[in-house]
C-alpha cells in the first residue's frame, strides 16, 4: 500500500512559545497604536472637506471597499447608518456587474483601500466620476489610481503593519477604521445627533430601551391597579392588595385623584405595634401624598425614582393627577429597563 504524502510544512504546526506570543501581542498594539496616533499629523483640512461633503450630500454615503477594507467599510458604513448619516456599502465587484446602480449622483461614495490599485474599485473610478457623485479616498498611497481620481483624499498610511511579515493588513486597516470613526463622530456632532437620535436607531439595545420605554408601556393599568376608597375597611384594603400583587395599594377619592398609599411594609409595621388591625379604615393607616410620576415619562424615570427614595414600586398619574396605573421593580425588570 503506498504510503501518503507528507503534509505541506506549512500545515504543520511550530512549537508554540507563549512568552514570544505574549511579545508579538504587545508589539502588535505598539505597532497599531502609533498607527493611529499617526493620523493626527495629516489630519487637517482635507478632514474637514470630508466632513463638510458628508453634510452636504442629498443621497446616501456608499462605502466601498476590497478584501479587509471592504470589512473595514462595512462597518463605517453601519456606523455612520446608526448615528444619523445615511450610508450603505456597495461591494466594487458586484459593482461592475449591477450594483452600480444603486448610486445615484446625490450620493457621495467613500473609497477604501490601502494601496489605492484594487482592481476591482479601479476599474469603476471613471464610471463613479462619469456619474458626477463625489468621491472621497481613505488611502496609504497619496499618488494611487484611487487618490488621483478622489475628489478629497484621507491619508491613511502607516510606516508598517503589525503582522511580522510585513504583508497582513493589520495596522493599515486598524487606521482606516479610526479615519472612519472620526468622520462618524465629527458627523454626529455636527448634526447635533443626541442619546435620544440613537435610541431610535437602536430600538432592541439596552439604550433603546431605557431612551424610548414609556411608563405607559410597561405600568398595570384598569383593574390590575389596587385602589381603595379613603373610607374602606382594612380587610377590603387586604383583599385588594392581595388580589392585585403589586405588594401595595392606592387610596383614592371619589374623582379617582391619589390620597395615600398603603404597601406590605406598613402592614409589617403595624403587625408589630400590635395594632388592633379589624378597628382600622384605609385613611387610618395610609401615608399621605405619595410619590407619584406621571404617566407620559420614561420607564427609566420610575427606576431612578425607586432607586432615589429605596421605595419598589410607585403610583402613575395622569395631568390631572388622577391615578391611572403603577408599576413595580419587577414589571420594569421584565421590560428590561433595569
Amino acid at each position: 500500500m503506498a504510503a501518503m504524502p507528507a503534509a505541506p510544512a506549512s500545515d504543520t504546526p511550530a512549537s508554540f512559545d507563549p512568552s514570544r506570543a505574549i511579545r508579538l501581542a504587545h508589539e502588535t498594539f505598539d505597532i497599531e497604536a502609533a498607527a493611529v496616533l499617526g493620523l493626527k499629523q495629516r489630519t487637517g483640512e482635507a478632514f474637514s472637506r470630508a466632513v463638510q461633503a458628508m453634510l452636504d450630500v442629498r443621497g446616501r454615503v456608499v462605502v466601498m471597499g476590497m478584501g479587509k477594507s471592504g470589512h473595514i467599510g462595512r462597518k463605517i458604513a453601519a456606523t455612520l447608518a446608526s448615528t444619523g448619516t445615511a450610508a450603505m456599502f456597495v461591494h466594487p465587484a458586484e459593482a461592475s456587474h449591477g450594483d452600480l446602480g444603486m448610486i445615484k449622483p446625490v450620493d457621495l461614495v467613500l473609497a477604501i483601500s490601502n494601496g489605492g490599485e484594487s482592481d476591482e474599485l479601479t476599474a469603476i473610478l471613471p464610471l463613479l466620476k462619469r456619474l458626477g457623485a463625489p468621491l472621497v479616498a481613505i488611502t496609504g498611497r497619496a499618488q494611487s489610481t484611487l487618490a488621483r481620481h478622489a475628489d478629497i483624499v484621507l491619508d491613511s498610511g502607516v510606516e508598517k503593519e503589525a503582522c511580522p511579515l510585513n504583508l497582513a493588513p493589520t495596522a493599515s486597516t486598524t487606521a482606516q477604521l479610526a479615519l472612519g470613526d472620526a468622520l462618524a463622530v465629527a458627523l454626529l456632532d455636527a448634526r447635533g445627533f443626541r442619546q435620544e437620535d440613537f435610541a431610535r436607531s437602536h430600538p432592541g439595545g439596552a439604550l433603546g430601551r431605557k431612551l424610548l420605554t414609556l411608563l405607559s408601556d410597561v405600568m398595570r393599568s384598569g383593574d390590575q391597579v389596587p385602589r381603595v376608597g379613603p373610607d374602606a375597611g382594612f380587610s377590603e384594603l387586604m383583599r385588594e392588595m392581595s388580589k392585585k400583587g403589586l405588594g401595595a395599594s392606592a387610596i383614592v377619592d371619589a374623582e379617582g385623584r391619589v390620597l395615600g398609599i398603603f404597601t406590605d411594609g406598613d402592614l409589617r409595621r403595624l403587625i408589630e405595634k400590635g395594632a388592633d388591625l379589624r378597628a382600622l379604615r384605609a385613611r387610618e393607616v395610609m401615608h399621605p401624598n405619595p410619590r407619584t410620576i406621571r404617566m407620559d415619562t420614561l420607564a427609566v424615570e420610575a427606576a431612578e425614582l425607586m432607586e432615589q427614595y429605596r421605595i419598589t414600586s410607585v403610583l402613575v398619574v395622569d395631568a390631572q393627577d388622577r391615578l391611572c396605573g403603577a408599576v413595580n421593580s419587577n414589571d420594569l425588570m421584565r421590560a428590561k429597563v433595569i
